[in-house]
């Protein structure tokens, strides 16, 4: 039987604001199996990167809280570990590539010493040591020039490159866990590709187990073996992901799916979701998705759905699928 790495429960986080108590992420549960990929996507504010920073023990507090459920790492939950239990755990165990680069490495130390950090804390190597293991972590990233690099600060290199040092950083401890929230925004194209392309050959080099975190589907289309679709707050739908894609339910990942471009021999309009996504302190009586969902029914309205299984480890929280 295959471990599972990691295991959360019923996560719920809620934070303090002017205007009242806001539950950002609502009773989320998910698994993932050592070296397995996982994906969450959904738009900006459902809950992707707060679930994430949850996991980490990162929620700022105040105002943020996680005042329900449980997050287990190969069996131990971390909600009960101390501040020095998760410390050591943080970069060692389970690491993260943050959103902005250029805004999560400190811009006034080099990029070799913010990649040696972790291995002087976690595996107790003196400077110099960690230093030319920096450099050899810079190598595999696939940047030019590794000992120069290895000696200059954040603002002096492009995006990609400072991306690849957020990706050396997190793989430096070889950790069980690697957690990639928006990898690729704000690349082009083209290092994208670069950059998805290394995560897939160092996972397989490693056999970390990546939790990519985007709001596009395509970008996890050939990287995740399953995937989840979240939405203010709430999982609405968890399928592997060629069943996701073959058999899209939720009307939610639908017009996720027919908003991607496709290139056509004629031109062919944008689809789009109406709407937006709700403030999470006005959110619906009942389905979340129901201002925007052009297949509401009358109970949609009145009452929360719950997941339901469709068969082929493929869950739906829609009221359309709880007999069909």
């Amino acid at each position: 039987m295959e471990t599972k790495l990691l295991e959360v429960k019923n996560l719920t986080v809620e934070f303090k604001t002017v205007e009242g108590t806001i539950t950002a992420v609502n009773k989320i549960s998910l698994y993932m199996y050592q070296g397995e990929t996982l994906g969450i996507v959904g738009e900006s504010g459902c809950g992707k990167s707060v679930s994430a920073l949850s996991i980490m023990g990162l929620i700022p507090n105040p105002p943020g809280k996680i005042v329900g459920g449980e997050i287990n790492l190969l069996g131990k939950n971390l909600l009960n570990c101390s501040k020095n239990e998760i410390r050591s755990i943080r970069g060692n165990k389970i690491s993260m590539i943050f959103q902005e680069p250029m805004t999560s490495l400190n811009p006034i130390l080099t990029c070799g010493f913010q990649i040696a950090e972790p291995l002087m804390i976690h595996k107790a190597l003196t400077k110099k040591e960690a230093m030319e293991k920096a450099v050899e972590l810079l190598k595999s990233v696939e940047i030019a020039l590794p000992e120069q690099r290895a000696k200059e600060y954040p603002h002096q290199l492009s995006g990609g490159m400072r991306q690849r040092v957020m990706i050396a950083i997190a793989l430096a401890c070889k950790p069980q866990l690697l957690i990639a929230d928006e990898p690729t925004t704000s690349l082009d194209v083209t290092i994208q590709a670069q950059i998805i392309e290394l995560m897939k050959h160092l996972k397989n080099e490693i056999g970390t187990g990546i939790i990519m975190i985007t709001h596009d589907l395509a970008v996890v289309a050939g990287m995740c073996e399953r995937i989840i679709i979240m939405y203010a707050g709430q999982v609405v739908e968890e399928a592997t992901t060629a069943e996701l894609f073959k058999n899209p339910l939720h009307p939610y990942t639908i017009g996720l799916l027919k908003s991607i471009p496709k290139i056509t021999p004629r031109k062919v309009r944008l689809c789009a979701i109406n709407g937006t996504v709700p403030a999470l302190n006005h959110l619906p009586t009942g389905c979340n998705f129901y201002p925007r969902c052009t297949n509401a029914i009358d109970v949609c309205k009145k009452n929360k759905p719950e997941l339901f299984y469709r068969g082929r480890k493929h869950y739906v929280r829609c009221w359309l699928f709880k007999n069909s």
